[in-house]
Order: C-alpha cells, then sequence, then structure tokens
C-alpha cells in the first residue's frame, strides 16, 4: 500500500476541517466570517478530490454538501460586506 497525492490531499482537508472546527470552538474565530467558511469549503473540496480517486459515495456526498453550504456562508458574507443599500436599485 502506497501513500500517493490523493491520499495527502484529503488528510490535508481533514486536517483543515478538524482545525476550523477546534478554532471555532475555542473561540478563536466565528462561524460568520470569511475565513471560517472558506477553510470549510478548501477542506471538503480537498476531500472529495481525495474521494474521486478511491470513490466512496457517502463521503463524497457529504463532502459536496460541505462545499454547498461553505459557499452560502461566502455568499452571505459578501452580501453584508456590501450592506443593505448594495441591493437596492432606486431611492
Amino acid at each position: 500500500m502506497s501513500y500517493a497525492w490523493h491520499d495527502a490531499a484529503g488528510n490535508i482537508g481533514v486536517m483543515i476541517i478538524v482545525g476550523t472546527y477546534l478554532a471555532l470552538q475555542l473561540e478563536r474565530i466565528r462561524s460568520t466570517t470569511l475565513t471560517y467558511s472558506v477553510l470549510n469549503a478548501v477542506g471538503a473540496t480537498l476531500i472529495a478530490v481525495s474521494l474521486l480517486v478511491d470513490f466512496n459515495l457517502s463521503a463524497f456526498l457529504i463532502e459536496v454538501f460541505w462545499v454547498a453550504i461553505s459557499l452560502i456562508g461566502i455568499q452571505r458574507w459578501l452580501r453584508a460586506r456590501r450592506g443593505p443599500a448594495a441591493g437596492r436599485s432606486g431611492p
């Protein structure tokens, strides 16, 4: 059994997600920050990439949802950053 690039990618993804969750629990990061959502999206993407090589449907599905939910968090952060006036088209 050899250690391949996809194993490394998956393991790095796991470390990113677990590290991010630990930071959240230790109150070093807030769930509403861009950093939190980006780290979750990157970690889940790395795990999903590793699963494309050694496929497991259940694990792949959870990572797809993890990325999708993280993208919602990124979108909400971007929308909040623009402010309430950004969505208005008139006086």
